[in-house]
Formats: C-alpha cells, structure tokens, sequence
C-alpha cells in the first residue's frame, strides 16, 4: 500500500499523507484520482479525477461515493476525520 503526499488535481492544494492508511483523495474538496484498483496500489491507468457525487453509511463512518470523469466508473473511499465536513453534509443532502 503506498501512502504519499500530493497537490489535488482539482484544488490545487497540497495534501500530507494519512496518519492512518493511504490517502485516497484531497480533504479540502474531496476530489480523488482513479489511481487504484486494489486500495493503495496505484496499479489503475485511467488517472481520471474522481468527483464526489453522493454519501452512504459504512459501518460506524461513512463512504464518499465517486464516479469518475474520465470513464465514468463509480468508486468509493471511506471519509476521513479531516475531511471538509461542509461538504460532506452537502453530499448528503443532494438528491
């Protein structure tokens, strides 16, 4: 698993690695890259942005629903304690 620092391709700002598992989007607008096919192997070729697009519950925390600009494929990543909280609320509440 490869957990490292990066500029968010959507923002442009910069992102510190995980304290707790690899960083798999940016916690300022939660964009994310399709980077992965297995979490934190960096092995998917598409590298299109992943847009946040919804919310659902996962266990005791929640998961942000993507789907991908380049191929249209749906993905999801677990939040994380700093993530931008305004926007996960705004996910949650879009129909």
């Amino acid at each position: 698993m490869i957990n490292e620092s990066f500029e968010c391709e959507n923002c442009g700002k910069n992102v510190s690695k995980s304290a707790y598992t690899a960083r798999d989007h940016c916690p300022f607008c939660l964009y994310s890259k399709h980077v992965d096919i297995n979490p934190g192997d960096r092995n998917n070729k598409c590298l299109g942005l992943l847009k946040p697009i919804g919310i659902e519950k996962f266990k005791d925390t929640y998961k942000i629903i993507y789907k991908c600009e380049r191929c249209n494929e749906l993905h999801k990543n677990i939040m994380e304690k700093e993530d931008n909280m305004e926007l996960i609320i705004s996910l949650s509440i879009q129909k």
